[in-house]
């Protein structure tokens, strides 16, 4: 229910107001201020949706109650109620911060129109702040220790760049985040980042996966396809698990690489792709040259820039951070309450041999975090972090 709170120290125009939009929807909750100080302790404890305000008020006027509340809500959609003689200083308030303006006597369209359209606008704004946050959220990388302050500025150095990069580090040590913070940071952020698990797409499959297909390639391909190069043209492609894809796909995104052109599966029609390749593996690339399971040249063309994501063992120093990283998350995902951690009980677990990494430590935070007492003790974390 859109909750609306009026500032205006006419009576008279308070009751004018709370009328017209009570009669118009009566989902609407309306709340009254007798003038901006009083307006401003409502803003302060409550939360609302649209503020309209009057600009000459005793105490503390309109312009003064909308720079005060859009530094404690900047979110807040205000629309300012001028008489006549305030005209001049309302077109001044769009300036400050101000959705609108309204004259008085209200015009009741004006008013109705003016106020749904504010209401949507918060409801965007909100919804664009949740987006960006969930997004920037789910791909943080936290850590202070050497290793990953290395990986952080190198990543400033190489993301404004085109140069291909190789993502090594054992599995569940946050490959992906550092992919991603490539992406956000180069030039191509306003393009796609397009994720192919390679380990996941059965040999048969990953040429079209990758490449697309046309019509009739094989028995299941019914129509033309487009494939992941194509989807990411014009921005990043990450190829997750690249040591497990065939040698005949290595061979083809070696040709992507060498000339920017794909074929579909099928086809003999070139295809020219823009797009920036960042991969990762959990295995020894060199060992899997030797062994002949992966091509040396292909190797060459990822590897210009070399990025090793070092395993949580060999950085105890950040698990205080994540715990505490993992118990916001866990907290605002189920609504609850953050549970905070003994020391004894960061130590403990700083000390354990974590072979699943980053991976293994949030799935024992949110079990200790179920499973555990007010504050999770030592002794909650040798009965249930199940080392």
């Amino acid at each position: 229910m859109p909750k609306i709170l009026i500032i205006e120290d006419e009576a008279a125009i308070r009751r004018v107001l709370v009328k017209i939009l009570s009669e118009e929807n009566d989902t609407y909750q309306v709340e009254e201020a007798e003038d901006g100080l009083v307006g401003i302790e409502k803003i302060k404890k409550d939360d609302y949706d649209l503020v309209l305000c009057d600009i000459k008020m005793p105490k503390m006027d309109g312009v003064e109650v909308l720079e005060a509340a859009k530094k404690i809500k900047p979110e807040i959609p205000m629309v300012m109620i001028s008489g006549h003689g305030d005209l001049d200083t309302a077109v001044n308030t769009m300036r400050l911060g101000a959705f609108d303006y309204i004259s008085k006597p209200p015009d009741l369209n004006r008013l109705l129109n003016t106020v749904r359209i504010a209401l949507d606008s918060k409801e965007l704004v909100v919804e664009n702040k949740r987006l960006k946050k969930k997004v920037s959220k789910n791909y943080e990388m936290i850590g202070e220790s050497d290793g990953i302050e290395r990986i952080k500025d190198m990543i400033d150095k190489v993301a404004p760049t085109d140069a291909r990069v190789l993502i090594t580090g054992p599995n569940g040590t946050g490959k992906e985040l550092v992919a991603h913070w490539l992406h956000q940071k180069s030039e191509r952020c306003k393009g796609p980042m397009i994720e192919v698990n390679c380990a996941a797409i059965p040999s048969e499959l990953i040429e079209s996966e990758l490449f697309g297909h046309v019509k009739g390639a094989f028995t299941s391909a019914a129509k033309d396809r487009a494939g992941k190069f194509e989807a990411a043209n014009g921005g990043t492609i990450f190829l997750d698990e690249i040591g497990d894809m065939s040698l005949s796909a290595q061979a083809k995104v070696l040709r992507a690489l060498q000339e920017s052109r794909i074929q579909r599966v099928g086809s003999d029609k070139d295809i020219k792709v823009n797009v920036r390749v960042v991969a990762a593996t959990n295995k020894n690339l060199k060992k899997e040259i030797a062994d002949g399971k992966f091509r040396e040249d292909l190797y060459h063309r990822l590897a210009v820039i070399l990025i090793e994501v070092p395993a949580l063992n060999d950085r105890r120093e950040d698990i205080p951070l994540l715990i505490n990283y993992f118990t916001d998350k866990i907290a605002s995902a189920q609504g609850n309450a953050k549970k905070s951690f003994s020391s004894k009980a960061i130590k403990l677990l700083q000390n354990y041999d974590w072979t699943g990494n980053i991976r293994e430590l949030r799935n024992v935070v949110e079990r200790l975090i179920i499973l555990g007492g007010s504050e999770v003790s030592e002794s909650d974390v040798k009965a249930f972090a199940s080392k």
